[in-house]
C-alpha cells in the first residue's frame, strides 16, 4: 500500500497508536460515496481519537478527486498493480471496514454501509456520527 503521496504504509508500525479502521473501496461505489461523509465526519471531529485509513483500488488522479468530494480529512492509501492488500484481506465487496486493534487483532467488520458499525466506532472517538434529523438507513449493501 502507497499513501496517494507514493509512500510505503506499514501496518505494524501504526498500530501501537491505538485503534485504526480500515476502509477497503472504489471512487465508482455509490455505497463508498454514502458512506464516507460519515467516515469524514468522525474523523474530523476526533482527530487522533480515531484513525481512519482508507485503501483505494482506484489510481491517485481519481483517488485525490473522491477524497476532494467526500472525505477531505482521511488518509488514503493506494492499492492498485493487482491489489495486493485487497487479496490479503478477502474484499469481494466496497466498502469493507475493519477496526483493528493495537494488537493486531479485528475487533469489528463490516461489508456496505452498516450504521451500527459507524456508531460503534463514533462511540469509540465519543462523538456522535450522525446529525440529529439525518434519515439514515440502517444498512447499504455495497
Amino acid at each position: 500500500m502507497a499513501p496517494v503521496g507514493g509512500e510505503n504504509w506499514p501496518l505494524k508500525d501504526n498500530l501501537p497508536a491505538g485503534p485504526l479502521v480500515l476502509v477497503f473501496f472504489k471512487i465508482s461505489c455509490p455505497t463508498c460515496q454514502f458512506t464516507f461523509p460519515f467516515l469524514d465526519r468522525l474523523t474530523a471531529a476526533a482527530p487522533g481519537k480515531l484513525r481512519v485509513v482508507a485503501i483505494s483500488q482506484d489510481d491517485a488522479a481519481g483517488t485525490t478527486q473522491f477524497l476532494e468530494r467526500f472525505a477531505p480529512h482521511i488518509t488514503t492509501l493506494l492499492d492498485t498493480k493487482g491489489y495486493p492488500t485487497c487479496k490479503a484481506y478477502g474484499i469481494t465487496h466496497v466498502p469493507s471496514v475493519f477496526q483493528i486493534e493495537p494488537d493486531g487483532t479485528i475487533g469489528g467488520a463490516a461489508n456496505g454501509f452498516h450504521k451500527q458499525m459507524l456508531e460503534d466506532l463514533g462511540a469509540i472517538a465519543g462523538i456522535e456520527p450522525f446529525k440529529p434529523g439525518e434519515q439514515i438507513p440502517e444498512m447499504r449493501p455495497g
